[in-house]
């Protein structure tokens, strides 16, 4: 028996396939450059700084940034997140020694903004997470409330990795410069598959991966600091930087404050590639063609009637093209490998690191959920081909069906 075609619906995790462009700039990259960028003087490392800097200039492009030195390459989104969550925690510290320090996070965040306030709630600061509804949307108006005087930050999750829900960050945005308090947004489900502007929608500090909707390589992301923000946000790590070496403290400078020693310049290439990409389509486009997807996945989900539930709003305009689905009789585990041995679809189950989101919609308890994730090179045949799928698991453990 032949096994089926394999179809990648696991683009929450990380994009794939990557456009052509991203492999043949990372190979160029490796066979023709090859150096540490800035380090030397020699032509090579002339070019590896270009390809920093143009990918700097092309990120804000694509986000409406003030200022290309102010977008830090990072490890990954984690990276960024610490470094804006623990950084301005530092500064604060640094700057008013005995304050408090209160935090706003929401019950939909990622495990790389939970697990950091729970690590430094151990060294005395407060943290308020704020709910979500049934659908995974929070409140403006709830941000509004728990903001105190010694709040120092605000950070929410533009689109939620479980439920798909699009938080109006703009709305949030707007309650986070009334009340004086940056406000910090992880793009990871978001950037690259919905227009993002930080200036319109009031976003000072903007963490982001590079190996999801920005399509390049893993080991790339960043964080976007709106201009004065490197005021309140100390660096985490010290090192090498190929500038003011002959002083034994971080260079002040941006990008140099938050960049410490050797870049992952292969990784930044493929990034650049991916940007310019995404750039090109132009994000009304890929965005356009995700609703779509949307769409088709809500018109074939076999729904209640096979003992399926969707988590996460019906409604195409308020959220990203993930697909977290629980059924009556079946594990989320025993629904990802039933798709990927019968259909070959690939998804993932489990709590996707957002426990959280999962609590809020019910399903912490009972292991999570499988979740199917649509990227701009999935097509509505492979929606349509999983859906028929999970319909055919419910059929086979006799829930609505003739099994």
């Amino acid at each position: 028996m032949d096994r089926p075609a394999r179809i990648y619906l696991d683009n929450a995790a990380t994009s794939f396939p990557k456009p052509g462009g991203v492999l043949r700039a990372m190979v160029e990259y490796a066979t023709e450059v090859g150096a540490s960028p800035g380090r030397g003087s020699y032509a090579e490392s002339r070019r590896g700084a270009e390809i920093l800097a143009r990918c700097r200039g092309r990120l804000c492009e694509l986000f409406g940034g003030e200022s290309a030195s102010h977008v830090v390459f990072t490890h990954n989104c984690t990276d960024a997140l610490n470094l804006a969550i623990h950084g301005l925690v530092k500064g604060v510290r640094r700057r008013e020694p005995g304050a408090r320090v209160h935090l706003v996070t929401t019950a939909m965040d990622h495990n790389s903004v939970l697990r950091v306030c729970s690590d430094l709630r151990v060294d005395g600061v407060e943290v308020t997470r704020v709910p979500a509804d049934a659908e995974g949307f929070v409140e403006p108006a709830a941000i509004a409330g728990a903001i105190r005087r010694e709040t120092r930050l605000v950070s929410v999750v533009h689109a939620s990795n479980v439920t798909g829900s699009l938080q109006d960050v703009g709305a949030i945005g707007r309650v986070c410069g009334l009340a004086g308090v940056p406000l910090l947004v992880d793009a990871a489900q978001s950037l690259g598959h919905v227009p993002v502007d930080v200036r319109a929608m009031g976003i000072d500090l903007l963490a982001f991966p590079g190996h999801k909707g920005l399509m390049g390589p893993q080991g790339t992301g960043g964080l976007y600091l709106r201009p004065g923000m490197e005021a309140l946000v100390e660096p985490v790590r010290q090192g090498g930087t190929g500038s003011r070496s002959e002083r034994d403290v971080q260079p002040g400078e941006l990008p140099d404050r938050y960049e410490a020693g050797s870049h992952n310049t292969l990784g930044v290439a493929g990034l650049l590639a991916g940007v310019e990409w995404v750039l090109e389509r132009g994000v009304s486009s890929v965005r356009r063609h995700e609703v779509g997807l949307i769409g088709a996945f809500l018109r074939a989900f076999p729904g209640e009637a096979r003992g399926f539930r969707l988590l996460g709003t019906r409604d195409a305009a308020r959220r990203v093209g993930v697909f977290a689905v629980v059924h009556e009789a079946i594990a989320p585990w025993e629904l990802a490998a039933g798709l990927e041995e019968g259909a070959g679809v690939l998804g993932r189950a489990g709590l996707h690191c957002a426990p959280g989101a999962h609590e809020t919609v019910g399903t912490l308890a009972t292991g999570g959920a499988c979740r199917l994730s649509v990227g701009p090179f999935t097509t509505g045949e492979d929606v349509e081909r999983a859906c028929g799928a999970l319909a055919g698991l419910a059929s086979g453990c006799g829930v609505g069906g003739l099994g």
